[in-house]
């Protein structure tokens, strides 16, 4: 089954925000989805190699290159080759593609974040939240895995050093629980690593989470708890 039937992936805007695979997430859905898809940012994203891109403000062109490519990014040209929040609202490239998704998170390529007051940026019109976050980090240093670790310390003090599956899944709790995502573990690419990912998942539910995936994006394989 594709991971994007897995997700239960509805038509409309999406956010994928936290680490671990967002823009690796992005791409595969991009691939499996059947409709039209724009792929685009709320914060910051690099143009995706292989995918059209389209920076503009008409939205006759943006059906125009639908049409022609099933699957474009869009976004507005940033410093150091990147795009930002495009000229259109969301709710308007909502109208001529069938799937938007959002990247609205950014991790430093870092496998486990702790946001600040700034972030995520998640405008009105999105409605579906996902959160994920690499299994690569656990029992590794949290300075060298968590991006604004000294933030996470700080606001969660009982933290230890280094980052165990209760760690986790208080990092994540604590960091987006009140958006009502859902979350996703990718990384679990040895036997060992999905089952912690599926204590994690269970520590998740215990605080409230209404779903939480066990993946690994580099086997495309994908686990529900």
């Amino acid at each position: 089954m594709k991971i994007c039937e897995q997700l239960h992936i509805v038509k409309g805007i999406t956010a994928v925000i936290g680490s671990g695979g967002k823009t690796t997430l992005l791409r595969i859905l991009a691939e499996e989805l059947s409709g039209t898809v724009i792929l685009t940012t709320s914060t910051h994203i690099l143009p995706f190699a292989g995918i059209p891109m389209l920076v503009t403000d008409d939205i006759e062109q943006v059906r125009r290159a639908l049409a022609l490519h099933r699957v474009i990014c869009m976004g507005t040209p940033a410093a150091e080759g990147k795009l930002t929040t495009p000229a259109l609202p969301f709710s308007v490239l909502a109208d001529a593609a069938d799937y938007v998704i959002v990247e609205a998170d950014g991790s430093k390529r870092l496998p486990l974040k702790f946001p600040n007051n700034t972030e995520p940026v998640l405008l009105p019109e999105i409605r579906h939240i996902f959160v994920v976050a690499g299994l690569s980090g656990l029992y590794r240093p949290a300075e060298q895995v968590c991006h604004r670790w000294a933030l996470a310390r700080e606001r969660l003090p009982k933290l230890p050093e280094n980052m165990d599956e209760a760690a986790v899944a208080e990092l994540l709790w604590a960091g987006y629980g009140s958006y009502h995502p859902q979350f996703i573990l990718n990384q679990a690419d040895t036997p060992a690593l999905r089952q912690a990912g599926e204590h994690i998942a269970a520590l998740l539910q215990e605080r409230g989470a209404e779903a939480v995936y066990i993946l690994s994006l580099k086997e495309m394989g994908l686990h529900y708890v």
